[in-house]
């Protein structure tokens, strides 16, 4: 047979680890996976350098995209160039920031036409779970959203309000019924409205009007509906470490309960901001070194499931960089091109080996939401491979960027691990010529 392309390395990651094979390609499909010397007919032979690895793309399930609507913040041109750079060969778009918020099926249309042409990666959708959309979810499910976003608080975009009182259980039910994941910004807003208001330059007044029992609470909530309610319920962004012990003690009992947190609460800490950095303004906040190592911990016994970017870009003008006011600056960081490397080179710290990353941000990520032959080299997988590099180090120079905007809590740090090239189905990604399909929930 001829294949259309081998890759072959001595360092290919498959279920059983790493190891010397070669990979071979049909029709954008992962069709044989052999020893190294397998002799192979190809219509192109790619043999790795000794210091790279093969593994599978990525599959960041936390991106907003903000497109139509807010394109001056972010695209999916931008962003899905961006992904690839980052090894990540399919991104879920959040169902915010854009105009129209993706709330409708009409909405969410305009959203496939807006994106279709312009992908570099593969690109599924979320729909939003709000309280004008509630007992209508049924249309937006099987239009092909990959599950529902809902705040328990302002999200910050008046469009996209939260569920309050017994909307959360509400809509539980409804999304139960049809075995779809509800997946919740959990922090509790009276807690917020409670403590002291976020004003000026300080970083730690910023921390203390964002505190952590406002996720605590936030989150018992959303396992008791769970619960209640028998739905599958995520939990996005965990930033308090304090909310581990419930979250594991629900698990045991049988609640159907998942979370995620990102690169910058496993990367950052709180004593290293300093006042004025609004770049590094993100909500839940970035908080101490303690609860980083807690967060470290809770992903390695599995607690923790899943490393999302939750990649929240803005303009440049909305971080009030010249101000550095935390009070007023837009949260979010954008982190959708350096989540590999920055994972990587602290798991590596930490003991952890590569075949852990790609777990928690490829094969766990795409099992979680359905995405149906992603997250693996496998037989029968989409050839989504990443040529990493992982003994690379760099220095972050938001010029190499491919963000809208290239502001970044991360420049001028030294990573390890660098992205040389990415395939999306057996096809290089080259930034130039967009090859990405829009992926159906329901998976067809």
């Amino acid at each position: 047979m001829n294949f259309d392309l081998v890759i072959r390395g001595v360092r290919v990651l498959g279920d059983d680890g790493f190891a010397a094979r070669s990979v071979a390609v049909s029709h954008g499909v992962v069709a044989s996976i052999v020893a190294f010397d397998a002799p192979l007919r190809a219509d192109r032979i790619v043999d790795l350098a000794e210091d790279e690895v093969l593994i599978s793309g990525l599959v960041d399930t936390h991106v907003h995209v903000n497109e139509p609507g807010r394109t001056e913040w972010e695209g999916y041109a931008t962003a899905t160039r961006a992904a690839a750079a980052g090894g990540v060969t399919t991104i879920l778009d959040m169902p915010l920031n854009s105009v129209p918020p993706t709330i409708d099926v009409d909405a969410l249309r305009a959203k496939q036409e807006a994106a279709t042409g312009k992908c570099h990666v593969d690109v599924g959708f979320w729909g939003g779970a709000v309280p004008a959309s509630l007992g209508r979810l049924r249309a937006l499910h099987e239009a092909g959203v990959f599950g529902f976003k809902c705040f328990l608080l302002d999200s910050g975009a008046p469009e996209f309000p939260p569920l309050l009182g017994d909307q959360l259980e509400t809509a539980m039910r409804e999304i139960a019924d049809l075995d779809a994941l509800l997946i919740v910004h959990a922090e509790d807003g009276p807690t917020i409205a409670a403590a002291p208001p976020a004003r000026g330059r300080a970083y730690g007044a910023f921390l203390g009007s964002r505190p952590r029992e406002s996720e605590n609470i936030a989150i018992k909530r959303v396992i008791e509906a769970a619960r209640s309610t028998g739905c599958r319920a995520h939990i996005v962004h965990l930033s308090s470490a304090e909310a581990v012990p419930a979250l594991r003690a629900a698990r045991e009992d049988g609640v159907r309960i998942t979370v995620e947190t990102c690169p910058h609460y496993l990367t950052l800490c709180a004593e290293r901001i300093g006042d004025g950095q609004t770049q590094f303004k993100c909500c839940p906040p970035i908080r101490d070194g303690r609860n980083r190592d807690q967060l470290w911990q809770a992903l390695t016994e599995g607690v923790i499931d899943i490393v999302v970017s939750d990649h929240s870009p803005c303009p440049p003008a909305l971080k009030l960089l010249d101000t550095g006011d935390f009070g007023a600056a837009w949260g979010g960081v954008s982190s959708l091109q350096l989540g590999l490397p920055l994972v990587w080179t602290e798991a590596s710290r930490r003991g952890h080996d590569l075949a852990d990353v790609v777990r928690w941000m490829s094969t766990d990520t795409a099992h979680l939401v359905g995405a149906v032959g992603k997250g693996r080299i496998a037989v029968g997988h989409a050839a989504d491979l990443v040529v990493f590099a992982p003994e690379q180090s760099f220095v972050v120079d938001p010029a190499a960027l491919h963000h809208r905007h290239r502001v970044s809590p991360y420049t001028g740090r030294t990573l390890s691990g660098v992205v040389r090239r990415a395939y999306l189905r057996g096809i290089p990604v080259t930034g130039t010529a967009p090859h990405g399909t829009l992926l159906n929930g329901q998976g067809s």
